[in-house]
């Protein structure tokens, strides 16, 4: 829908190519812009003003911005493969070819049916704050089958991309001196200041080019002389200048995401975004690591609250002049500015200088200062003491509705674009990222960065500072001066010293002092029914945020939660400030008091493709390989994922059924020897003088009186007393023990121990390390086992009195450096060889040749399952004690501590009713129940209440029948009743609960 007010100027624009034109599709239509253009200049400059709906209402929004603080122009950019939804158009590089359409709107963005839910709101108040709270909970059974479908459908903004990324993604890591984020004049001298001291020196930008503010607000550095020059043309000497400097890096179109601890930051570059297809990553992430940082990410300006303050053609006062100075467009022919500071009168000069009709509406008594003055001397209309009371118009702007703010005295002025300018915010999110805080300004009435709290790094000193207007020096002058000492103490913090760069002079215009308004009343004729937006994407309103205080929410941050306010994609650039200073209004409490939302990660939404980087398709969950992989796949072993290994399941014979090379292998194990890969299993090597006390806090057990030589069992829970890990330890020397864990829970469990010896017991002396992959390990499991090893060349005495249950010895087996251990996780008689992983495959070969059959890990299941023994992962999901599962001998009544000892205490973990593990030997023996399939009462009827599940469930070749394990209210006191389980649908199987240990429950053959 073309808006004869925004049209492309025939002069002008510091940033577009007038000789290139570049043709692109918006919503369907062919329009044309210039290079160097964004998507935003371009649609503003072919007259299309209306770029979106809102979220709630559906209301018509237009472009607000010029950066990255756009809540509006959201748009679903490229096609197919390279369809990306929620793009800013403010920040998106115009490219011939270029496609994109308006999001949240249908069928059309001039007619969507969406726009009811503002009609009936407009009747009705159904969509107050925290509505979704209060509605739709009645009746609780329509939730799901009606309310929960429809909200669904309706929620978000952008459509989800449908095909695979057409694009590749990298990752750069680089470590520097000093930081700088932000290529305005302000980041482009602290960089200097720090690079002329010799530091090594990274300067980024995420627009596609450096000044800032500097090329559109018309400011001279250097004096007003003929040695003056323009702001942004000595920019440009300046970034030119840095550029060519040894030791600096400066980058564009890069966007710095997050602060984070100890100088790290996380940036995204935007490579080939402008060039889709041209070969190459199409984005860049850098993870950097900075000795210190200086973020000179500038200021937002605010908008400020006043009726229907949402239209198209409402926007930033700052972001007029940018579309008239940088790309040569006109938001409108008629502009009015609405101002509470000087800054709108440098858009006032601007848009006079292009030929356009302007009025200020300066809400000050006393009006503005200097820049006031020029304003008026190049023909612009300036009222002091009025305000905008409304915009008017469907679509878009056509006029305001002014007002006196003494007397009341009302004038309607024909318009057809409206510029806010209530202020300056300090860009202090990254700072605040760091863990920087704020302090109240009540000079800039805003706030800005608090030194005396700011980030600390690892050297006791403070590694994170805030430059120029991101510190809250808004003037040129005091913004360079500024910048210059944060990058000198960065530098001079790095140990550097050298001589400073001079300052130039810089024009200086006196500003009268700023006024704070953050809401415009309307009032009369205009008064009913309408709306002022506070923030613009998620359609708060500031009725909403009074609201939110009435109804006792009363602290920022549980407002911003009832109300969504600064929840959007923005993150609240342009809300959170005139949110929380309504908020203050309404609880009558300084702004200060009520305090700031916290800033989080990231500032900006970086692509889920940069974040994964290269690890995509078969490189984003890599397979791990034992030593003996190549031998099970050329033997035609069928894998399993387990973890991240693959593991060999089975070893069927050519045409024959897996379940049948099941119960062939399992025959194997039971009646003569089979070998087992158990590589993946995870191995952790914990060593020191307190290594023995430290796994004590660790496992539920008591390990610290293991004897050198011996092994035992251990449990390892949560804080909460739930179950997480198992697995044999196995103390190698007085000070070093080896654990071993589940296949999938080496690296969690090793990540477990590090956080509880670097956060809570600082003071043992131990040191962990995860060797899994360091080791080959193989189960010689059945009754010919020891004859096996024997015949395979093991120099171990493997008689039953010299190499007991749960001992390991080393030595060597086939010529091979080992260490054996005598554990079992079938029941039969088990010796586990763990060899050098380059070992691995001629132990196994020789295993093999000497006797032993290939066995898989379903085999394994079936026979441990016969055992009665747990697997963690599927009789654990969680919410399961080792009392629950039968396992209380593995708890230590007598230790002082150990990690869930007081959870494991508390009355509800204790209780008889809760799940508890029991076997299950169906009526009908040939039946195998579903996994997962819910235990019932016999006799009840549908829909059933569960009364526990399976966990565990196969065919037993050894029994001749089918059992399982089964997690079952009150179990073991229901042990030999009967209870039905669910397969789906009416069926009912009958089945009975017995002792879990199916087979050799005294363990007669593990022990031969």
């Amino acid at each position: 829908m073309a808006h004869a007010g925004a049209h492309r100027l025939a002069q002008g624009g510091r940033l577009i190519d007038r000789d290139a034109r570049v043709k692109f599709v918006w919503n369907g239509e062919v329009l044309e812009g210039f290079t160097g253009d964004t998507l935003a200049s371009a649609l503003l400059g072919a007259g299309r003003v209306m770029a979106g709906r809102s979220f709630k209402y559906h209301r018509p929004r237009g472009i607000m911005a010029s950066g990255a603080e756009e809540p509006n122009a959201l748009v679903g950019l490229g096609q197919g493969a390279r369809f990306e939804p929620n793009a800013r158009a403010t920040t998106t590089e115009l490219f011939e070819g270029l496609t994109a359409r308006a999001q949240n709107c249908w069928p059309s963005l001039g007619f969507d049916v969406g726009a009811l839910n503002a009609a009936v709101a407009d009747l009705a108040p159904v969509f107050p704050a925290g509505f979704y709270y209060k509605t739709f909970i009645h009746p609780r059974r329509a939730w799901k089958h009606l309310f929960e479908p429809v909200i669904r459908a309706a929620a978000g903004l952008g459509r989800a991309p449908r095909d695979a990324d057409a694009d590749a993604y990298e990752q750069f890591h680089l470590h520097v001196d000093v930081l700088v984020v932000g290529g305005g004049i302000a980041g482009l001298t602290a960089a200097r200041a720090a690079a002329a001291l010799g530091a090594r020196v990274l300067l980024v930008e995420q627009a596609a080019h450096l000044g800032g503010r500097a090329l559109a607000d018309g400011a001279r550095i250097g004096g007003m002389d003929a040695g003056g020059m323009d702001a942004g043309d000595w920019a440009q000497a300046q970034a030119r200048a840095l550029a060519a400097m040894p030791g600096v890096t400066v980058l564009t179109r890069t966007v710095c995401a997050g602060l984070y601890d100890h100088g790290f930051a996380i940036l995204e570059q935007r490579l080939t975004d402008q060039t889709p297809g041209a070969g190459g990553p199409r984005r860049r992430l850098w993870k950097v690591r900075a000795r210190r940082i200086v973020v000179a990410a500038g200021a937002i300006e605010r908008p400020i609250a006043f009726a229907c303050n949402d239209l198209p053609g409402v926007m930033l006062a700052s972001a007029i002049r940018d579309y008239i100075a940088l790309y040569g467009v006109a938001p409108g022919r008629r502009i009015v500015l609405f101002a509470t500071c000087d800054d709108a009168y440098r858009t006032a000069l601007v848009a006079r200088a292009a030929g356009l009709a302007v009025t200020v509406l300066d809400a000050r008594a006393s009006g503005g200062g200097a820049l006031a003055q020029a304003a008026r001397d190049a023909g612009a209309a300036v009222r002091d003491g009025w305000m905008v009371a409304r915009a008017l118009g469907s679509r878009h702007v056509t006029g305001v509705e002014a007002v006196a703010v003494a007397g009341g005295a009302r004038e309607t002025l024909a318009a057809d674009a409206v510029g806010m300018s209530g202020g300056w915010s300090p860009t202090a999110h990254l700072y605040c990222h760091a863990g920087g805080k704020l302090m109240w300004d009540e000079g800039l009435i805003a706030f800005r960065p608090d030194p005396a709290r700011a980030p600390i790094g690892a050297d006791g000193a403070a590694n994170t500072v805030c430059a120029g207007a991101a510190n809250g020096a808004m003037t040129d002058a005091a913004a360079l001066a500024d910048a210059r000492e944060a990058g000198l103490a960065a530098a001079r913090d790095c140990g550097l010293s050298g001589a400073a760069p001079d300052l130039p002079a810089v024009e200086w215009v006196s500003e009268a002092k700023p006024q704070p308004l953050w809401f415009a009343p309307a009032s009369g004729k205009y008064a009913h029914g309408t709306r002022h937006f506070v923030d613009f994407q998620n359609d708060v309103t500031a009725a909403d945020v009074r609201l939110a205080a009435r109804e006792g929410y009363e602290s920022v941050e549980h407002a911003k939660r009832y109300t969504t306010l600064g929840m959007a994609t923005d993150q609240g650039k342009l809300s959170n400030i005139n949110g929380l200073a309504l908020l203050a209004e309404a609880l009558n409490s300084p702004i200060p008091q009520v305090g700031t939302t916290t800033f989080r990660p990231p500032y900006q939404p970086i692509a889920l493709g940069a974040i994964a980087g290269a690890a995509t398709g078969p490189l984003f969950k890599p397979e791990r390989h034992t030593p003996m992989h190549l031998w099970h796949a050329m033997r035609g072993a069928a894998f399993e994922p387990v973890g991240d290994w693959l593991r060999p399941y089975a070893y069927p014979a050519k045409g024959e059924p897996r379940a049948a090379a099941v119960g062939r292998e399992v025959g194997v194990v039971r009646g003569a020897a089979g070998v087992l890969d158990a590589s993946t299993l995870g191995k952790i090597v914990v060593k020191g003088p307190d290594a023995g006390r430290f796994l004590d806090l660790i496992y539920t057990n008591v390990m610290s009186s293991l004897a050198p030589g011996r092994c035992r069992y251990g449990l390892m829970c949560d804080e909460q007393g739930f179950l997480f890990d198992d697995g044999v330890a196995a103390r190698l020397s007085e000070d070093c023990f080896l654990l071993h864990t589940t296949s999938g829970g080496a690296e969690r469990v090793h990540g477990w121990l590090e956080d509880w010896l670097q956060t809570e017991w600082t003071d043992l002396r131990v040191h962990v390390a995860n060797v899994t992959e360091h080791w080959a390990q193989i189960a010689l499991a059945g009754p010919n086992a020891r004859a096996v090893l024997e015949s395979a060349g093991c120099d171990i005495d493997l008689d039953r009195a010299a190499f007991r249950f749960f001992d390991w010895r080393e030595g060597h087996v086939a010529g091979a450096p080992a260490r054996v251990y005598r554990v079992s996780f079938t029941g039969e008689l088990t010796y586990e060889i763990a060899t050098p992983a380059g070992y691995g495959l001629a132990v196994w070969e020789a295993l093999i040749a000497a006797g032993a059959a290939p066995y898989g890990t379903e085999s394994l299941h079936v026979m441990r399952a016969e055992k009665g023994f747990i697997a963690i992962g599927d009789e654990t999901d969680g919410t399961v004690t080792p009392l629950d599962l039968g396992l209380g001998w593995a708890v230590s009544k007598k230790k002082a501590d150990f990690i869930g000892k007081r959870g494991l205490e508390r009355s509800h973990l204790c209780a008889p009713g809760r799940l508890q593990l029991v076997g299950v030997l169906t009526r009908d023996p040939s039946i195998v129940l579903p996994d997962g399939a819910p235990a019932v009462e016999i006799g009840a009827a549908a829909p059933f209440a569960p009364i526990g599940r399976v966990t565990s469930t196969y065919f037993s070749p050894t029994l001749g029948r089918s059992i399982a394990l089964a997690l079952i209210a009150g179990g073991r006191a229901r042990i030999g009743e009967t209870v039905g389980f669910s397969t789906g649908g009416a069926t009912v199987v009958p089945a009975r609960l017995v002792d879990p240990v199916f087979y050799d429950k005294e363990g007669e053959r593990q022990n031969v």
